[in-house]
């Protein structure tokens, strides 16, 4: 009515308009409205009025759902959402690099709901951290009701994209600042991201390696196998203009899209319905396609479940000339269900994979969905959610790294840490968050950090200066980054029986310049160190070490705990103030450090 007055008076004042719009979005007084299950909250107005302080790499899109979009259950298409995902992750990256960049891969992908038409697609992304050449971005979509007013999540995905400056070259990228407690948890975890990627391949190695090497073929209410053969599909799209970016280079989104399309055909072939997509596993992009190549994209179900199956896909591209070998650009493995009409998963025929190869995807299959279930509820899951002794094995060794180095990363890039006491330059911190009360103590200390570290992360010597340990036995050593020990305790009070441990260290050097050396504990269980009569199986949830340098001969030396319920009277004394024992215990660790310090040095003098 405001805007109609202006027009009618013939005064159309810009400024005047948008003001009004702003105030009128922000000034809603429409009362809260209880949320339902799956529904995101959202503060009114965020994707309109952006607030100041926004980031500078994040980008927000808003794509309204036309028939043109969806398949035939009138439901948005997989492949043109994940066009829309890289888009928006593809200028967010480029926002930071200042240059072209390219999809290098992406990681899992689980989707929540379904979106139909009319509906609307919203899509935030913004880059975590860059690295020399590579940078990780977050992408988090959900949908709106516009009738509603609703919003609901989709999924949330990392993708990795690599700048690129004249005839391909790599392009050296400025480090990323993060400024809210959000950006400084996703920045520091990013690093472990990147580390969990790089060794995906040997971890579904080793898998295999200790997994039964037979095929096992099972019939399910009757009925036989399916030849795997059956559901094999090929298909040939040419690269225009339209599917490539400015410098010609054929849009990943684009790729990813043809790639859903021919899984989806091969998942309808082994069950004669429509399947739907539930999740995705990471796309790797092996090397760049360009306008005018023929891409040829081949689908094939791998394995069926109980519920559900995987298909694997790949691309390959080629010129004009038939005689060029074909380039092996992208593979992916992509997990469909069958819905019925009530929403829930049909049972699935069973497939009888091709002897060779065939029988080596069938178990590659088996060996990344227990891959994917690890992901899913070790990495993916709160850290409030998860157990406090998450069983040990070759399977989940990398995902249960991640998590130990995850939720004490989480730990130290919280805001509101609150100082309770100094004492002797000791600094002691409380952080009471939702049912856990965690402390942090921290001191400068005279000593290089990666001396710091490499002290500190040695279970086997803390005995020398914790007064509560009695012992530490490595038990495996799992790698030169992780570590399980055995650990007995002193008794608590009020109690008969000294505690033990089964504790997993993780160690983590810093991945560029500011960050910390990282050592982290997390309880794990193994079949050889069960819970022992002699002793009190004692857990611990989070805790560890982070190490700054603050000069070539001084660091700052920090210790975090998430305080477990036999531990609270024993931290809440201490930070009361009625006892000083963790000042001490922290003290005596500065007299270690400083000790072998001058132990070093002189054995290098002499």
């Amino acid at each position: 009515r405001c805007l109609l007055k202006m027009v009618k008076g013939n005064i159309i004042v810009p400024e005047d308009i948008l003001s009004f719009c702003c105030n009128g979005l922000q000034g809603s007084t429409s009362p809260p409205r209880a949320r339902e299950p799956g529904e995101r909250e959202e503060a009114p107005g965020a994707m309109a009025s952006p607030s100041p302080a926004r980031n500078p790499t994040e980008v927000q899109m808003s794509q309204l759902v036309l028939p043109c979009h969806t398949n035939h259950r009138g439901e948005l298409s997989t492949g043109q959402l994940l066009k829309w995902i890289d888009t928006a992750a593809c200028l967010s990256a480029e926002r930071h690099a200042g240059c072209p960049c390219v999809t290098a891969s992406m990681d899992d992908i689980y989707f929540e709901h379904t979106i139909s038409v009319g509906q609307v697609v919203n899509i935030k992304a913004k880059v975590n951290r860059a690295f020399n050449s590579s940078m990780e971005v977050g992408i988090q979509v959900s949908y709106e009701d516009l009738c509603s007013g609703k919003h609901f999540s989709i999924c949330k995905a990392y993708a990795t994209f690599v700048a690129q400056g004249p005839l391909g070259s790599k392009v050296r990228l400025e480090p990323l600042s993060p400024q809210t407690e959000e950006e400084k948890i996703e920045y520091s975890i990013a690093a472990e991201r990147r580390r969990m990627r790089l060794v995906h391949k040997d971890t579904l190695k080793d898998l295999l390696t200790h997994s039964p090497q037979e095929t096992e073929l099972e019939t399910r209410d009757g009925s036989g196998a399916v030849p795997a053969e059956r559901t094999r599909v090929e298909s040939v799209e040419l690269v225009l203009p339209p599917h490539a970016n400015h410098q010609g280079n054929t849009f990943g989104g684009q790729i990813m899209a043809w790639m859903e399309n021919v899984a989806t055909i091969a998942a309808s072939r082994l069950c004669h319905a429509h399947p739907t997509l539930r999740a995705i596993e990471m796309f790797h992009f092996r090397g760049p396609s360009q306008v005018g190549d023929r891409l040829v994209l081949k689908a094939i179900v791998n394995n069926s479940f109980k519920n559900s199956m995987e298909v694997g896909v790949s691309a390959e591209a080629y010129g004009q000339e038939m005689s060029v070998s074909r380039r092996h650009i992208n593979s992916a493995f992509m997990t469909f269900v069958v819905l019925d009409q009530q929403g829930h998963p049909r049972t699935l025929p069973m497939v009888a994979p091709e002897p060779g190869d065939g029988e080596r995807r069938y178990r590659e299959a088996s060996a990344r969905k227990k891959i994917r279930l690890d992901r899913k509820y070790i990495v993916s899951c709160k850290q409030s959610e998860v157990p406090l002794s998450m069983p040990w094995d070759q399977s989940n060794k990398v995902y249960l790294s991640y998590n130990n180095v995850y939720a004490l990363k989480m730990l130290v890039a919280k805001a509101n840490w609150v100082l309770a006491r100094e004492k002797e330059k000791v600094r002691m911190y409380t952080l009471e968050e939702d049912k856990f009360l965690s402390f942090r103590i921290e001191m400068s200390v005279c000593i290089p950090a990666g001396r710091a570290f490499s002290l500190l992360s040695n279970l086997r010597r803390r005995h020398e200066w914790d007064s509560h340990y009695l012992s530490a036995e490595l038990v495996q050593k799992v790698d030169d980054d992780d570590m399980i020990y055995h650990v007995v305790s002193q008794k608590l009070r009020n109690e008969d029986k000294p505690q033990d441990f089964v504790i997993l260290a993780s160690r983590r050097k810093p991945c560029s310049k500011g960050d910390p050396y990282v050592v982290a504990f997390r309880s794990v269980t193994l079949p050889t160190h069960p819970a022992r009569a002699e002793f009190t199986r004692g857990e611990t949830l989070c805790s560890g070490f982070c190490i700054w340098p603050e000069s070539e001969e001084m660091s700052k030396v920090a210790y975090y705990n998430q305080v477990m319920p036999g531990y609270l009277n024993y931290v809440t004394t201490n930070v009361a103030g009625l006892s000083s024992d963790i000042c001490s215990t922290f003290k005596a660790c500065e007299k270690f450090l400083l000790k072998n310090k001058e132990d070093l040095i002189s054995r290098l003098q002499d």
